[in-house]
């Protein structure tokens, strides 16, 4: 499948990557040892962290090491194990038709955003279905490529793990889409980095209900399965390898994800990494431009001061 176009090798690659990271993270969960690190305050790092890394760095290097790929945890030591090593492709995806637009991009258009354990205060807290794999991938400084792994998720069958993706111009895989009620409005948002900007924001929307979890990938899938209208975080918690997996993963479903003030945020390789105006995330009829409007003037210019 070599002759498949750049982009699609990278994300039928990412799929079983992401799988394969995702079992890692339960094993570090089953052995109990997390070692856990204190990278800042309310920045957690384990074990299962910075493995997850390793696994993903190494894989995607070895099939594809002219590709810049950032990882939240640092550079990452790529001497791996044999096991850890992921080289074939998901051949669900790897047999789609790649869109036109990314026919003829090549390796210094890509940026890699990889996100080993989104949820890591979660994940050591035990609120484990909050837990997932991010890897984005941008083309020219935007989102356009993404894979959420879930490895918590419990399927039918009982077998856990999920992975959803979406490419933008092709769609997405690995969930069914489902539309939130038309007759409430749910807002996702931070479970554990709120504060009052972050509130005003709330209060100005007025929502009938709202969802506080763990994990931008976790709240993304919220608006995805219909179970929140729109993810609204107006604060600069986020960062790069937080947000551009969910946004290319929601844009490709039709949905938009943006700062608090309707710009799309840059994945270019030399970009800042924290996500200083905040996230605004919205699917279906709810519109973008109509939740901006009613945010206060306090709210706008705390993002703007950012």
């Amino acid at each position: 499948m070599s002759s498949q176009p750049l982009v699609m090798r990278i994300m039928a690659l990412s799929i079983n990557t992401a799988k394969r990271a995702g079992s890692i993270i339960r094993d570090v969960m089953q052995k109990g040892n997390l070692g856990i690190v204190e990278k800042g305050k309310d920045d957690l790092q384990t074990e299962a962290d910075r493995s997850a890394q390793r696994c993903i760095i190494a894989s995607l290097s070895q099939q594809f090491p002219a590709i810049k790929i950032i990882g939240e945890e640092g550079g990452s030591d790529l001497n791996v194990c044999k096991d850890w090593l992921v080289s074939e492709y998901d051949q669900e995806v790897i047999r789609l038709n790649c869109p036109e637009q990314f026919r003829d991009v090549t390796d210094d258009d890509f940026v890699v955003w990889v996100d080993p354990l989104d949820g890591t205060s979660e994940y050591t807290q035990g609120f484990l279905d909050h837990v997932t794999v991010l890897i984005g991938i941008s083309i020219k400084n935007s989102a356009v490529g993404g894979i959420i792994h879930q490895p918590y998720y419990k399927n039918p069958n009982g077998e856990l793990g999920r992975t959803i993706w979406g490419l933008k111009g092709l769609g997405t895989g690995g969930f069914e889409p489902t539309e939130a009620p038309a007759d409430k409005f749910v807002i996702t948002t931070t479970r554990s980095h709120s504060n009052a900007i972050v509130q005003a924001a709330l209060d100005a929307l007025a929502p009938t209900d709202v969802i506080k979890v763990g994990g931008a990938g976790y709240k993304v899938l919220q608006l995805l399965e219909g179970k929140a209208h729109a993810y609204v975080f107006a604060s600069p918690g986020c960062k790069k390898w937080d947000t551009c997996a969910p946004e290319a993963v929601l844009e490709a479903q039709g949905g938009c994800l943006t700062d608090m003030l309707g710009e799309h945020y840059s994945y270019a390789s030399d970009v800042e990494h924290p996500n200083k105006r905040g996230v605004l995330a919205t699917i279906g009829k709810v519109s973008h431009s109509e939740i901006i409007a009613k945010l206060p003037a306090t709210v706008l210019e705390a993002m703007c001061s950012k």
